[in-house]
């Protein structure tokens, strides 16, 4: 029963997001692209390119750090948004190296979420969801949707991304 729903969520997804009625092989290309693609893929859908006035958020997500050389009013090209969402979500994945396959699905969390929310500091505990994973737990379903809410309420299009994320990044475990 569990695989057939990841299944249907999935040629949905593709479905949706190519657009296409031809959602079969489309979905079968979106699962032989290497995981790392497909989590490019998911935060470019789901975060698009922040505009000038989205200051400090720029390209696709990526919130300005003190001593980056970025200028407030300037819009990066896609070439320039892309490049900087791989070198963040690389960062990510070496921050989380030592938790092997979970690691892209901890830095895609943590890309959009920040890090100390989900191992802990700046005033938060450290996840329950990190505290399964150490653990050897692998059912993490849950505890991976609870991260979606926004200014402390429930928010639906976080919860279809964490959804999205998990089904295409834990397809291959």
């Amino acid at each position: 029963m569990r695989n057939k729903l990841r299944i249907f969520v999935i040629v949905l997804f593709a479905y949706i997001y190519i657009g296409s009625s031809f959602a079969q092989p489309t979905l079968r290309r979106l699962m032989e692209l290497p995981p790392f693609e497909r989590a490019i893929l998911i935060i470019k859908h789901y975060e698009t390119r922040h505009r000038p006035e989205h200051w400090p958020t720029i390209g696709y997500g990526h919130v300005v750090q003190p001593g980056e050389p970025y200028r407030k009013g300037v819009l990066l090209t896609e070439s320039q948004a892309d490049a900087l969402l791989r070198k963040d979500l690389r960062k990510f994945c070496a921050l989380y190296r030592s938790y092997g396959a979970d690691s892209l699905l901890l830095a895609c969390l943590s890309y959009n979420c920040g890090s100390a929310k989900v191992l802990g500091g700046q005033g938060y505990k450290k996840s329950r969801l990190l505290r399964r994973i150490e653990a050897g737990d692998r059912n993490i379903l849950a505890d991976y949707l609870s991260f979606c809410h926004y200014k402390g309420k429930h928010h639906s299009g976080i919860w279809r991304r964490r959804w999205m994320e998990y089904q295409l990044l834990c397809a291959d475990l």
